[in-house]
């Protein structure tokens, strides 16, 4: 069987040896049977490959760009399976095993290969735990390491502190915590926990809150320490709990356990919870029953928990503390990066910035007891019993420590407050009758009762209020021009009705001053005294000053010294003015760089600075960094913030004046050197610019020409970058770029350059010409000038005429240089334009083109799509023929089996009659020996097998 298969595969020369060979050797019919039948399959399939080969070869002649096409597609897939195939596997380094991250020998126990089920484990034999989650590549949990090492010396005896490395893929703590930041502190009271501290990452405030974690409550055994508790600036939480009748009483567990809730929702820890225990000193706070809970409040009514209508749990009573606590002050801790906090906090109104060193460890704090002492004085409205007690406590408090200041440094008492302590009293600065006015008019303001015409020295301060100072400041606005004098000495004094009632009257004494004058020096007498150095004179040196100090209001303590200053108006002020101040503290320790952006000298020994942000205002204000930071110059700061015109000077950010260069052809000008530049004696041609105005960089070659074309030593020409330097309010602009110019002589006179003007060099000259000519000044109009002034003049412009001839001579020839390269550039041009024109028609033809080939080969696609399909058809229709033949070759060659049998059959049955004829001829023949033969083994006659072997040669050629 197996060689009849093999050979049967082998071709149709193969199947005609072995068919000869079984009708010559006579073989066993097996053979016969099986040999022919692989021989059509495998003929056809043979035929087909050849067929598709065929094909594809024609199909390649007619179309080659299809086989290049083909081609480079199995390229390209050779060369894509080698380059992958051959990349190295990508080396993955086995992670480094962890090391101790701490010390041996620290306190803290390191658990480096994060074995939190450890950490799990000796929690539950601590009273408080700490876990320090780090990473080791983390800067901040290395910056956290020294700090919380040092934190662990001083409480080791009474916390466990535990570090825990959370970074290592193999630890379990890496597994089963997912932590977005590093490092993470997790403190354990027990069974309660965790609770995350979020504070500065520094010892002293990890140690204080740790602290906490460990004494939630404060017993209060005195009065006195009553007072201490009630009396501090953080809301305070009491709870009166009888110890006589049992050890813990009801109650007392759950107090317990809200004290440790408000610090897990505020790590701040601003809420304080106290334990009373005496019932005497528990009637004081209006606690009767044990167990009850009492919220203190400074301004608004202090509350009792209500029992009968909240659940007492701990969630709820540090809920209910929470939501209806009271703060004097908040401290703010911004943490460096990214965030609202700030901007949160400003949109609320101005805001009053102190910055103080702070120990949260210390007992006792004496600055932030007179912070304390001021916010409460600035929020006690209504003149609160309670208040005043908690004041007069904490001036009891603070006493010895202001003694010991003022005897070791009496010199660092401030001035006395620029403001008066009266309410009903103001001093006002009328504006300049007109533009050439060389005089102020000061007026003194005072409402009064009475309709007589007295001083303000002889006046009785009433208590009046707000409003009423606003009422008589309109109806002296409205009667202003009454009061414009020639410059005297004498102080004329007129009481007017206001416009507002009828039944008050206000008391205006004015006097009218040079405009000049520096200020109000005699502050023991009152009396103006006129500058030695009269503003004429300044403007024939062409050298201006800074500008005069002019008295500004709530200065009436030295203008009439019959007032009496001993009274104070601070408390309630709050409630009494539109500029109510939310008051922040921050840790100088830690932020003093905020400080130093708003405008804190880098270099203090004592880092105390208060600041006053109004964000709706655009401003700020500083407390001169010569004066401590005390309750008197508190209220003085803050006062002088509150009243109506307030005296206190915008705070101006500029840019170090040492980082330009001074010899430079346009001058750089700070907020420093603003008034040096712009006052000096010459005329300045100023540039007001931004590193945001796209515009403003265009105009650089222009000032740089105006610089070379005027004399440096009459002319300067300067720009500032008001995005980097703040200017007072009257030298702003309000768009980007702008140009001003002040003249010498007139710097009061100053010019803004037309907006519709464009910005060029002529335009630029010519603006400076026309307004830096003297016979423009209104002085140099009014005197008469002498012979030698004009010829000096006139030698002045004929030099000016000859430079600017020069000038002109220059520009004409540069113009006449740019005129030819103008004509090359043309030239240029107009080839340009030629070749883009052909390059266009190019283009356009290409384009053609490009569709033409784009249509026929979209029909060739068809074509080919076609004939692809007319092959696919005709393959079918053969391979059923193909079927078809091999079905009929089975059935023929049954049939021949079939024939040939029944041949044989026949063939036996006329031998039996041939032999019963020949037995009748010859009865007595003997029978033969040998063993009959099977009917198939007999040889057929010789004509059925030159049938058969006939027939079988036909159907190999038909095949």
């Amino acid at each position: 069987m197996s060689e009849c298969g093999g050979r049967g595969g082998g071709g149709s020369s193969s199947s005609e040896d072995a068919e000869d060979e079984g009708g010559g050797g006579g073989g066993p019919a097996g053979s016969d049977c099986l040999s022919p039948s692989p021989a059509p399959a495998t003929a056809s399939s043979a035929g087909r490959l050849r067929r598709g080969l065929g094909g594809a070869s024609l199909m390649a002649r007619q179309r080659p760009e299809l086989l290049c096409g083909a081609v480079a597609l199995g390229c390209a897939l050779l060369l894509a399976l080698k380059f992958t195939c051959s990349r190295a596997k990508d080396v993955i380094i086995p992670a480094k095993p962890p090391v101790n991250f701490f010390s041996p020998r620290s306190p803290v126990l390191d658990l480096f290969q994060g074995q939190l089920d450890y950490a799990e484990y000796i929690r539950q034999d601590s009273e408080v735990v700490l876990l320090f989650f780090y990473a080791p590549w983390c800067g901040q949990s290395i910056a956290a390491r020294a700090e919380i090492q040092q934190a662990a010396s001083r409480l080791s005896d009474q916390v466990l502190f535990v570090a825990i490395n959370c970074w290592w893929n193999q630890g379990k703590c890496r597994k089963q915590k997912h932590f977005f930041y590093f490092p993470v502190i997790y403190l354990y009271h027990r069974s309660f926990g965790p609770i995350e501290y979020k504070g500065p990452m520094s010892a002293v405030y990890i140690e204080k809150f740790v602290r906490r974690v460990m004494k939630p409550l404060l017993y209060i055994p005195s009065q006195s320490e009553l007072l201490d508790f009630l009396s501090n600036y953080e809301p305070g939480v009491l709870g009166y709990f009888e110890f006589s009748g049992s050890p813990q009483p009801p109650g007392y567990l759950t107090f317990f356990t809200s004290a440790l809730h408000s610090l897990k929702k505020d790590y701040l820890g601003t809420v304080r919870f106290g334990v009373i225990t005496n019932k005497h000193l528990a009637k004081l706070v209006s606690l009767v029953h044990s167990g009850s809970v009492y919220l203190h409040r400074h301004f608004n009514t202090s509350l009792v928990f209500p029992r009968e209508v909240l659940n007492y749990t701990a969630e709820n009573i540090c809920k209910w503390a929470l939501e209806n606590q009271e703060t004097l002050f908040r401290w703010l801790q911004p943490h460096g990066g990214k965030s609202l906090l700030l901007n949160n906090e400003l949109k609320k109104g101005p805001a009053l910035f102190l910055f103080i060193p702070f120990n949260p460890l210390a007992e006792s704090h004496p600055l932030i007891d007179e912070i304390t002492e001021v916010a409460l004085e600035y929020n006690n409205c209504h003149g609160d019993q309670v208040v005043e007690r908690l004041l007069q406590h904490l001036r009891q408090v603070d006493a010895p420590v202001l003694e010991s200041l003022a005897l070791e440094a009496p010199a660092q008492l401030p001035d006395p407050p620029l403001i008066t302590a009266s309410p009903c009293c103001n001093t006002v600065v009328l504006p300049q009758w007109h533009s050439f006015s060389r005089t102020h008019n000061v007026c003194e303001l005072c409402v009064n009762q009475t309709a007589g015409g007295v001083k303000p020295s002889s006046v009785s301060m009433p208590q009046c209020s707000f409003f009423e100072m606003a009422a008589a400041l309109d109806s002296f606005y409205l009667k202003e021009q009454t009061f414009y004098h020639v410059a005297s000495d004498s102080i004329e004094c007129s009481n007017f009705l206001t416009s507002y009632s009828p039944f008050s009257y206000y008391t205006a004494c004015c006097r009218t001053i040079s405009r000049g004058v520096a200020g109000f020096i005699d502050s023991e007498q009152g009396v103006f005294e006129a500058p030695t150095v009269a503003f004429s004179s300044l403007e024939k040196k062409c050298e201006v000053d800074a500008p005069s100090s002019i008295p500004h209001i709530e200065e009436n303590r030295y203008l009439f010294p019959g007032v009496d200053m001993t009274s104070t108006n601070f408390t309630g002020l709050s409630c009494r003015t539109n500029k109510t101040l939310n008051i922040y503290l921050l840790d100088s320790n830690l932020f003093w760089l905020y400080a130093e952006r708003l405008g804190a000298p880098s270099s203090t020994q004592v880092k105390e600075f208060a600041a006053i942000v109004d964000v709706k205002e655009e401003s700020h204000y500083i407390l001169d960094p010569k004066h401590a930071l005390m309750k008197l110059t508190l209220e003085s700061f803050i006062q002088n913030f509150s009243v109506l015109y307030s005296p206190l000077k915008r705070h101006l950010i500029g840019s170090d004046s040492a980082q330009f260069p001074s010899q430079h052809l346009i001058t750089e000008v700070t907020t420093d050197t603003f008034w040096e530049v712009v006052l000096q004696k010459q005329d300045v041609l100023l540039l007001y610019y931004a590193p945001w105005c796209g515009f403003c960089p265009s105009l650089n070659h222009v000032f740089i020409q105006l610089a070379r074309n005027l004399p440096m030593d009459t002319f300067t020409v300067a720009r500032i970058d008001v995005s980097q330097n703040d200017l007072p309010w009257e030298f702003m602009v309000d768009r980007l770029p702008t140009v001003l110019f002040f003249p010498c002589n007139r710097k009061d006179l100053s010019v803004k350059y037309p907006e519709d003007l464009p910005i060029t060099l002529p335009n630029l000259l010519k603006f400076i010409l026309h307004h830096s000519d003297p016979a423009s000044s209104p002085q140099n109009m009014a005197n008469s000038p002498t012979k030698e002034c004009l010829q000096s003049e006139a030698v002045l412009q004929r030099g000016h005429i000859s430079h600017l001839e020069r000038e002109i001579q220059k520009l004409r020839a540069e113009i006449s240089s740019l005129q030819r390269a103008q004509v090359q550039v043309e030239s240029q041009l107009s080839s340009a334009r030629r070749d883009e024109h052909r390059l266009r028609r190019q283009q356009r033809a290409l384009e053609e083109q490009h569709s033409l080939l784009r249509a026929h080969s979209e029909q060739l696609q068809a074509l080919y799509e076609q004939k692809t399909r007319e092959l696919q058809e005709l393959a079918r229709k053969l391979q059923e023929l193909a079927d078809a033949s091999e079905n009929l070759l089975t059935e023929n060659t049954w049939l021949k089996i079939l024939v040939a049998t029944m041949e044989r059959k026949l063939e036996g049955r006329d031998g039996a009659e041939s032999l019963a004829t020949r037995k009748e001829v010859r009865p007595k023949q003997p029978e033969p020996s040998s063993t009959p033969q099977l009917p198939g083994s007999s040889p057929p006659p010789a004509n059925v097998s030159a049938t058969l072997v006939s027939e079988r040669n036909n159907e190999n050629r038909t095949d």
